[in-house]
């Protein structure tokens, strides 16, 4: 069968067909990298015209991974899709929901652990970057520890995924970002490969590394 085998073809020409397929005009230009790196993790160049950030966000998470940020994720998944390789500081990568305090918390909580787990980032939150790619009630957890007070991180990334909580949780977090930077993908769609691909395109935007 005749099919393009080299891995670093495969690779340009892949980037080649997202930015020649989406609309990135309406795009800040500090979040054209990431747009690009989200439609080459989905295969979908209208992820472009569907993205939402405050302004300056994706130059904002650049600067804390240089400063050593912490990024927290709310699932494994996430955690597992960030490259370590590309991060700027080795910045340490989080994830809590299986931290043996969590499932306790939920249930005296009455929340899911993805929310309960939020409450164990302390105060290594200030500062940090949080990619959230599964749980809407992580995000939705979030934003209420910030509302009493929790400290702020300095680039939120909202992407659960499903039918209930998703739209709603990234609706509140570009209505309301707390005083955070934010970048989201509204709607249902989201998902582990795009929080982290996020951060990936950040990290590789900062130190301008091979991939």
């Amino acid at each position: 069968m005749d099919y393009l085998r080299d891995p670093e073809a495969i690779y340009r020409r892949s980037f080649a067909i997202a930015e020649d397929e989406a609309d990135l005009a309406g795009l800040d230009e500090d979040l054209v990298p990431v747009a690009l790196r989200l439609i080459h993790a989905v295969a979908d160049p209208q992820i472009a015209s569907m993205l939402k950030s405050s302004a300056g966000a994706a130059t904002k998470g650049k600067a804390a991974l240089m400063d050593g940020a912490t990024i927290f994720t709310d699932c494994e998944m996430v955690a597992s899709g960030i490259t370590r390789r590309f991060l700027p500081r080795s910045n340490e990568v989080v994830c809590t929901l299986g931290n043996p305090e969590t499932a306790p918390r939920a249930a005296r909580l009455g929340t899911t652990r993805s929310a309960a787990a939020v409450e164990l980032w302390g105060a290594k939150l200030e500062g940090a970057i949080v990619a959230i790619g599964n749980a809407p009630t992580a995000l939705f957890h979030l934003l209420e520890c910030l509302d009493e007070g929790a400290p702020k991180p300095a680039l939120i990334l909202g992407f659960p995924i499903g039918f209930v909580g998703a739209t709603e949780s990234k609706a509140e977090l570009a209505a309301d970002p707390r005083g955070c930077p934010f970048i989201t993908l509204p709607g249902r769609r989201g998902g582990s490969p795009l929080a982290s691909a996020t951060v990936n395109a950040l990290a590789l935007a900062v130190t301008g590394s091979p991939r």
